[in-house]
């Protein structure tokens, strides 16, 4: 082991004051079922917004955008950086309409918005597909990278990793629910960042390396370094760039940055005091993961192309590396291993705090599809709450141990990366349209998820082996991405349309506006006599906000891409470059903030008083 004593101690300490959090907020947390898996709807935005950020903030992510800037250069970050337009999207259109529904979970959404059977059978079917299926993968993918770490700077097996880091984030999730996961998520979060500006100066202040600018003019960097891709290079540049802009972030559904907002994003927002809060808590979190997370990764992989050069010298100084887990991800954790000891024991704690940040997290999350969107709504109408929240604490410990043995069987973070972008491609127009066409249904739902997966299993599996010549990601991800919308579209316009009290109900309570509705409101006028709006004006035009939120949008994606480059050329050294972008940065963030009363937003969120999306 390389650890000592020392080392040791930061990292138990650190484990042990996770616990304690737990044990504190245990006896509140078992009250409801609300309180265990929304924090009592009553948190804070700054709180939420720095648990978004955490749980993002995952042992993955660095290894990620090491495997990324090794194989790519810098430029190749645009994958997930594309996804800014999604989050600035969800921020300033999105999170009020969350928010406004009053649900517990977004899966609950399926019933408020469609109407029969078929919406029900949604509802249960996505809460196993998403929180069990989808939910492991990505549990799977942190564990990997945790495994990863535990190989190269512990010396232990995978399996160990994955007893000991999983037991432990288990036993403070099951205890204290989401509220446990939001404080602790707070101080993992600073000791995480604070882990990774460690890594960054101690890997550019290594004798191979030599300081920063040496890194910069070295041969394996120099051509590495470019925030844009080279436009010569028609391939990468379509993979890296041109799709992930073009079609990405509204086609893909990925965890944590769907199109519309959703999953463990929307539980926050479900969580926030009101509809402000919701708006404050996922702005902080895209300024927060975009801007300033990412350049300490970026300089840790950079300086490991100098250390490391290829899988050849990462396997002759590691040779403890599994075979099957050998990958340019490595680098991240093999870099750590040049750390002193006591800046090594805290660092492998800000780890461990990313680990445990995103793993609480999607266990909080995944068990409150099962417990609220199957288990109460299809087993149990009418358990008592105690009795809710010992289901969810049960689930929390299944998805644990799946998520623990599907890791096992993976061998790098893009590996997996790419499989759920490939499939969820096709997916995310209709959760940006639903809120805003009426015609959108719940078989338009079923059809793309069922589409986007037999696509990604044809793409992956079945299309080389039939005698096709192999495609590119960036191929197989469009071509995925059409053949997913146009299945979806046609099941809207030909299938049954959600019927009118649903979409009534829905239109009363969210209020989303917008010419995609203008049909429908219609036809209650002509049909009612406009008195099933109850009040609710037909001129929807003036109230309809999203256009002017569009501003918000792009102001939001020009402040914080302005803020992130900026940063880059500030470390490259590029003065005039940094300049521009600092005042680019400054001047779009004082037009934001002075442009926010085109948000129509509510300070106090009106509770449902229908009862039947929850299956009461």
């Amino acid at each position: 082991m390389l650890l000592n004593t020392g080392d040791w101690i930061y990292i138990i300490g650190f484990f042990l004051l996770s616990l304690v959090i737990g044990l504190v907020v245990m006896k509140r947390a078992g009250t409801s079922s609300e309180e265990y898996f929304a924090g009592g709807k009553n948190m804070p935005w700054w709180l939420l917004g720095v648990s978004m950020v955490a749980t993002t903030f995952s042992t993955d992510t660095p290894n990620l955008v090491t495997d990324i800037v090794r194989n790519n250069g810098v430029s190749g970050n645009w994958v997930w950086w594309a996804f800014l337009v999604t989050g600035m999207t969800t921020v300033f259109i999105y999170a009020k309409l969350w928010k406004r529904s009053d649900v517990l979970t977004d899966n609950e959404f399926y019933e408020l918005r469609y109407s029969g059977k078929i919406a029900v059978f949604l509802r249960g079917f996505r809460a196993l597909y998403l929180g069990i299926f989808f939910n492991v993968m990505v549990m799977a993918v942190v564990s990997l990278a945790a495994i990863k770490i535990g190989v190269i700077l512990l010396n232990i097996s995978p399996g160990a990793t994955i007893i000991v880091c999983g037991t432990i984030t288990v036993i403070y999730s099951v205890l204290g629910g989401l509220r446990s996961v939001l404080v602790t998520d707070l101080f993992q979060f600073v000791v995480a960042m604070f882990g990774s500006v460690v890594v960054a100066v101690a890997a550019v202040g290594l004798p191979q390396v030599g300081g920063l600018s040496k890194l910069l003019a070295h041969e394996a960097v120099k051509g590495k370094l470019s925030i844009l891709p080279d436009f010569s290079a028609t391939n990468v540049l379509m993979a890296v760039f041109v799709i992930p802009l073009a079609v990405q972030w509204w086609a893909a559904w990925y965890p944590g940055s769907e199109p519309g907002g959703g999953g463990y994003i929307a539980q926050r927002m479900f969580a926030a005091k009101d509809e402000k809060n919701a708006v404050g808590a996922t702005l902080f979190f895209n300024f927060a993961h975009y801007a300033l997370r990412p350049w300490p990764w970026i300089i840790a992989a950079l300086a490991s192309l100098v250390v490391f050069p290829d899988l050849a010298s990462l396997q002759k100084t590691f040779p403890q590396i599994p075979a099957g887990k050998l990958g340019h991800d490595m680098a991240y954790p093999a870099m750590i291993s040049f750390l002193p000891h006591g800046l090594l024991g805290i660092v492998v704690a800000s780890l461990a705090a990313a680990y445990m940040s995103t793993i609480s997290t999607h266990l909080n999350w995944g068990s409150s599809y099962i417990v609220n969107d199957f288990y109460k709504r299809f087993a149990r109408k009418l358990a008592p709450e105690k009795e809710l929240v010992l289901v969810g604490r049960i689930s929390t410990v299944f998805l644990m141990i799946l998520s623990g043995l599907f890791a096992l069987m993976l061998q790098n973070a893009l590996q997996a990366f790419k499989i759920l972008l490939q499939i969820g491609a096709g997916t995310g127009l209709l959760f940006i349209l639903r809120w805003f066409w009426w015609r959108i249904n719940a078989a338009s739902e079923i059809v793309a998820m069922v589409v986007s997966f037999l696509a990604a299993v044809y793409f992956e599996l079945i299309h080389v082996r039939i005698g096709f010549s192999p495609l590119e990601d960036w191929q197989k991800f469009t071509l995925g991405a059409a053949i997913t919308t146009t299945a979806w579209l046609m099941a809207t316009l030909l299938g049954k349309p959600t019927d009118k009290d649903t979409l009534l109900k829905f239109y009363r309570l969210i209020n989303p506006g917008g010419p995609g509705w203008k049909k429908f409101l219609e036809r209650v006028e002509k049909e009612d006599g406009g008195l099933g709006l109850a009040g609710v004006s037909l001129t929807t035009k003036d109230k309809w906000d999203v256009p002017g939120s569009l501003l918000l949008v792009l102001l939001g994606c020009v402040t914080i891409y302005s803020a992130l480059f900026s940063i880059g050329f500030w470390i490259y050294a590029d003065y005039i470059a940094a300049g521009i972008g600092t005042v680019t940065a400054i001047a779009a963030g004082v037009g934001l903030f002075k442009s926010w009363g085109r948000l129509k937003i509510k300070n106090k969120t009106q509770p449902r008083t229908d009862a039947g999306a929850r299956g009461q």
